[in-house]
């Protein structure tokens, strides 16, 4: 049985409003009890974003939903190109902050998209692999000939889940207990971390006939599920055993008490793990596949932070022969940590800067801290 080739033949983006620089960061997303948070400057400085963007205004209140910038990318994606968005087969939505837990975040897209006509929807859950399942999902249907045109999509709106109005029932708490209503680093860590924004690409069986295309040679994901607790997770606190308490088996009071709906994230375990794990399964990739890192033009690793930029090369030295700066591609420092759409933007605009050459081999990593989970692909310009 013969299968397709597979082609990214568009790429999109669309970040809310303005880029919000440092200094104003709470501007946006407001002081817990009215204080300056302690742990900003720290994860900033390590970090070492400049900018990022936000769908809220200095009011708090929200611009755009995670489904209509989403919508606005996919939008953006037909404007140059003779592909028609009514000949779209699949819409595939990664994300891992939907504007509600039902409907799905792939048909709340679809609803702002009534141009694209009846088609299937796929929403893959989960965090920043989100963006990287959605894309196999697209990649898998075109290849087995199930679909000839699909658009995949990785998508963020965390800020209405960063605003002081989340954390303010827990540090009032706080405060009536301890005097000390500064809520605790793991939660607070995040706000410093991420931002908003959506990308899209459009995917075929066959290249452009004019200009670059991106094929997709294979895309891999391992999970380490089976042998790691939980170190990023929302709607739930984890308990002394390592075990996860979910949403449902709190007080409504507790949920407000506890900022139960707060982004949180296990430093201890993220940093002794999230490396070391990931580079495993790229030696492994490698020898099977028969690579070598001087097969790799442009390297796009998706990082939350500058502080593991040297950790991940020491590791792909160690494990696949090092990858140099030089052909490093990443654009964290601009756009912020992304989540879902993060690998996608920084595609975007790679496919947009003029850097690209027919034959290049473009590499992917993206990691999940939520239980461990990675995504790998391979891209050839052609």
């Amino acid at each position: 049985m013969s299968f397709n080739q597979v082609y990214i033949n568009a790429t999109s983006a669309f970040l809310p409003n303005e880029p919000v620089a440092n200094d104003d960061m709470e501007q946006y997303l407001g002081y817990i009890d009215n204080k300056p948070s302690k742990s900003k400057k720290i994860v900033l400085r390590n970090n070492a974003i400049t900018t990022r963007y936000y769908a809220l205004d200095k009011n708090k209140k929200a611009t755009h939903t995670n489904a209509e910038m989403t919508a606005l990318a996919v939008k953006e994606l037909f404007k140059n190109t003779d592909a028609k968005i009514e000949e779209t087969d699949i819409l595939s939505c990664g994300t891992s902050s939907p504007d509600q837990m039902m409907p799905s975040h792939g048909v709340m897209t679809h609803g702002w998209l009534p141009e694209a006509g009846a088609i299937e929807v796929v929403s893959p859950a989960g965090v920043c692999c989100a963006g990287m399942h959605a894309l196999k999902y697209a990649f898998m249907a075109i290849k087995s000939g199930d679909a000839k045109q699909a658009v995949a999509t990785g998508s963020e709106r965390f800020s209405g889940l960063l605003v002081s109005d989340v954390f303010e029932e827990e540090a009032q708490k706080l405060k009536e207990l301890t005097e000390n209503p500064y809520i605790a680093f793991h939660k607070d860590f995040l706000r410093w971390m991420l931002s908003d924004g959506a990308s899209a690409f459009l995917m075929t069986d066959k290249p452009n006939e004019t200009g670059l295309s991106l094929r997709v040679d294979w895309i891999e994901g391992v999970s380490y599920a089976n042998q790691m607790d939980a170190c990023m997770y929302m709607g739930a606190e984890k308990q002394p055993d390592g075990s996860l308490k979910g949403f449902m088996d709190f007080t409504p009071e507790e949920i407000k008490n506890k900022s139960i709906f707060s982004v949180k994230q296990d430093i201890g375990l993220l940093s002794d793990n999230i490396v070391p794990l990931g580079g495993a399964k790229i030696k492994e990739i490698f020898e099977r596949r028969g690579l070598t890192t001087l097969d790799i033009d442009h390297f796009l690793p998706h990082i939350s932070s500058d502080f593991f930029r040297p950790k991940i090369y020491d590791m792909v030295e160690i494990y696949g022969g090092g990858i140099p700066y030089e052909k490093w591609f990443m654009n964290l420092y601009t756009v912020g940590n992304v989540g879902a759409a993060s690998v996608y933007l920084m595609i975007n605009e790679l496919f947009h800067s003029g850097k690209l050459k027919a034959g290049e081999k473009i590499l992917l990593l993206v990691p999940e801290s939520s239980r461990f989970s990675y995504m790998y692909a391979m891209l050839t310009v052609v």
